[in-house]
């Protein structure tokens, strides 16, 4: 029997993309949490896979010619795993590129974007002292609603983001469109979305994936040590999930 992939992971929306992936492609794996709030993404082990000091990242024992490989961003360890397994990757050249698209729109727009509307809509108004901004607050959430939009018209003529087929794109947006109201949407404005939403949270892999280490979630806008490391106050070095 194969080695399992190592998944160094942490319940965040990046983490659950490579989650939902190994348990989509049925690929056997084992869990190493990073506690990003207490700062395990800065130990050496960790930085030796993730150089960029941000989860989740992987290594893969049967990598390219049976060697070991270890791979970091999240997006990159999609196509990693689509592409070992064979599966969620299109069955045509243009299938792929459809994939890639869609998933370099999560990489570049959603996940950012969503990601500074947590920060400044949840956490900044947390921090001592308050960071309560009303231009980033709007910026972001508005940023975030063209993208649903976006998104919204896309899955109006297509089941699946990439086409009629569920792929590793799905993987990658669902973790951060699941969150819309902590962006501060209004999702019956997105009535596709919702469909694709509920569709994609009806899979029994994504709920598994999603699950994985549930518990361990906390609330750090109450937690001030966490938050000096997570939003870089006591490190210089950002949120800890690429």
């Amino acid at each position: 029997m194969a080695d399992p992939v190592q998944l160094h992971y942490w319940p965040t929306p990046n983490g659950w993309k490579i989650s939902i992936a190994l348990e989509e492609m049925g690929i056997p794996y084992e869990v190493h949490y990073v506690d990003i709030g207490k700062g395990e993404q800065f130990t050496e082990e960790f930085l030796a896979l993730s150089p960029n000091n941000r989860m989740p990242a992987i290594l893969d024992p049967q990598g390219p010619d049976g060697a070991p490989i270890s791979l970091f961003e999240s997006g990159a360890i999609l196509q990693y795993l689509a592409r070992k397994s064979g599966l969620f990757y299109g069955r045509t050249e243009r299938e792929r590129i459809s994939v890639d698209c869609w998933l370099f729109w999560q990489v570049g727009g959603i996940g950012p974007m969503a990601g500074q509307a947590h920060h400044f809509l949840q956490y900044a108004p947390n921090l001592d002292p308050p960071q309560d901004i009303p231009y980033a607050k709007a910026r972001y959430r508005e940023e975030v609603r063209r993208l649903y939009g976006v998104l919204d018209r896309r899955l109006a003529g297509s089941e699946w983001v990439a086409g009629d087929f569920y792929s590793i794109a799905d993987m990658a947006i669902w973790p951060w469109a699941s969150l819309w109201e902590r962006q501060g949407q209004k999702i019956e404005e997105f009535p596709h979305m919702k469909r694709w939403l509920d569709r994609c949270w009806a899979r029994p892999a994504v709920r598994r994936g999603r699950r994985l280490g549930k518990e361990l979630r906390r609330d750090i806008s109450k937690d001030e040590t966490a938050r000096g490391i997570l939003f870089g106050r006591a490190l210089g070095s950002g949120n800890g999930q690429d």
